[in-house]
């Protein structure tokens, strides 16, 4: 309850002494308001000079010396900043009331006025205080395991949009002098048009859930999406976009909506196997095809990873053509191909690798001939998951593969070019 001192600001003190001794009404109001608002300016003035250079140091030693992150993280976001703004705009609705209560100058109401304002800069102040704690929060939820699982950045700026517009609301109503209800009241016939600005916020927000129930996306997850010709790593998720750093270090942003509703390839489930596809065929020019004779296999047996395939594979041919008369060997029996050499060789260089991954699908096969040769495809997988290692690998072994061609006999086909032409010629020449 008001003393009966306060009843009235002391803007009307002031008027009143100035009154007694002489001065006129006028300039009496006049240096009266003029003495409140340096009164009322002054003491928030102070107050905010003691947050900054007081508080502030207090609270940056408090927070520095304790064995907690979470009170580091909230000092950093100027949650406790903030908070304290909360008690200085509380403090500028006493000091409205304290100096001009009851204040009317020429039908002008001072008090009111003032009043809202301090009132529009507390609501400001707690919206920045809630802005700056979910900020804080999500900071210190960023370094929790679970964060790396469950994105939450999008429910967090919609909490912040949903703090915003009531915050708006309340401002709006004390500028109109209004309950908030009222308000609220009027806003039904302008959903439509409200449902059509927030449509982005309100899709996205619906996309944000399933993509968090589901773990559909994750920052730092590898993202092929040719719709919106992006393909490199997630850097961030939110309410409305998700952000995808290209390879080429171009940032590309795409709708949150578009993961729920459009095709993309997500490539973490590489990345957590273990293992990379790597997937190439070799064009084996068919010319170069044929049985191994002596020759052939004399040089087969030189090669020392060839050895356990040449010898299960010969006694093996040997006992088959054992009951073929040897003058009809050559058409009615079993002979062992360069090909299938290579196909053995290709086997054993890859077994022994040390990049590849045994666990997972190990393949050499031969896939149907083509007017560009006889493709000899390498399905494995590598044990490194990083593309420039990945690369570098399949480089590797793809440079070592062509190179052991010629040892067994064999060629990689390639389109004639203007210099094949040039040699036939001079050779008919």
């Amino acid at each position: 309850m008001e003393t009966p001192y306060f009843s009235k600001g002391l803007t009307f003190h002031f008027v009143d002494f100035f009154v007694s001794n002489g001065i006129s009404d006028f300039w009496a109001w006049a240096f009266a308001i003029t003495l409140s608002l340096l009164g009322f300016f002054g003491v928030l003035f102070l107050a905010i000079t003691v947050r900054r250079r007081l508080i502030k140091r207090a609270l940056n030693k408090v927070t520095s010396k304790t064995e907690f992150d979470w009170d580091d993280i909230l000092n950093q976001y100027g949650v406790f900043r903030w908070g304290a703004n909360i008690i200085i705009a509380l403090l500028s609705v006493l000091l409205a009331r304290l100096f001009f209560a009851g204040v009317v100058v020429q039908g002008f109401p001072v008090f009111d006025f003032v009043t809202a304002g301090c009132y529009i800069y507390f609501i400001i102040t707690v919206l920045f205080f809630f802005d700056s704690l979910l900020d804080g929060s999500l900071a210190f939820y960023a370094k929790l395991p679970i964060s790396k699982d469950v994105e939450i950045k999008g429910f967090v700026q919609a909490v912040k949009l949903l703090v915003f517009l009531v915050g708006l609301i309340f401002i709006i109503s004390v500028i109109i002098g209004e309950t908030p209800l009222y308000i609220l009241s009027g806003i039904g016939a302008l959903t439509a048009i409200l449902l059509l600005i927030f449509k982005d916020a309100i899709l996205g927000f619906v996309a944000g859930i399933q993509i968090s129930v589901n773990r559909t996306v994750r920052v730092g997850d590898w993202v092929e999406m040719p719709s919106h010709m992006a393909d490199g790593d997630v850097i961030d998720i939110s309410l409305t976009t998700v952000k995808i750093q290209n390879w080429d270090k171009t940032i590309t942003s795409i709708p949150t909506y578009d993961l729920i509703s459009r095709p993309f390839k997500n490539w973490r489930g590489m990345s957590e196997s273990g293992g990379r596809r790597i997937k190439r065929s070799l064009m084996i020019d068919m010319n170069t095809i044929r049985f191994a004779d002596e020759e052939m296999l004399k040089n087969f047996r030189s090669i020392k990873i060839l050895e356990p395939y040449l010898d299960k594979k010969l006694p093996d041919i040997d006992s088959s053509n054992s009951g073929i008369p040897a003058e009809e060997r050559a058409k009615n029996g079993r002979w062992i191909t360069n090909i299938g050499t290579f196909r053995a060789y290709c086997e054993a260089y890859l077994s022994n690798h040390p990049k590849i991954h045994d666990k997972m699908t190990f393949l050499v096969r031969q896939l149907a001939p083509t007017s560009k040769g006889l493709p000899i495809e390498i399905y494995v997988f590598s044990n490194d998951t990083a593309w420039v290692s990945y690369e570098a690998i399949q480089s590797d072994i793809f440079d070592h593969l062509i190179a052991i061609l010629p040892e067994l006999g064999l060629a990689v086909f390639q389109e004639p070019t203007g210099r094949d032409f040039n040699a036939n010629a001079l050779l008919g020449s």
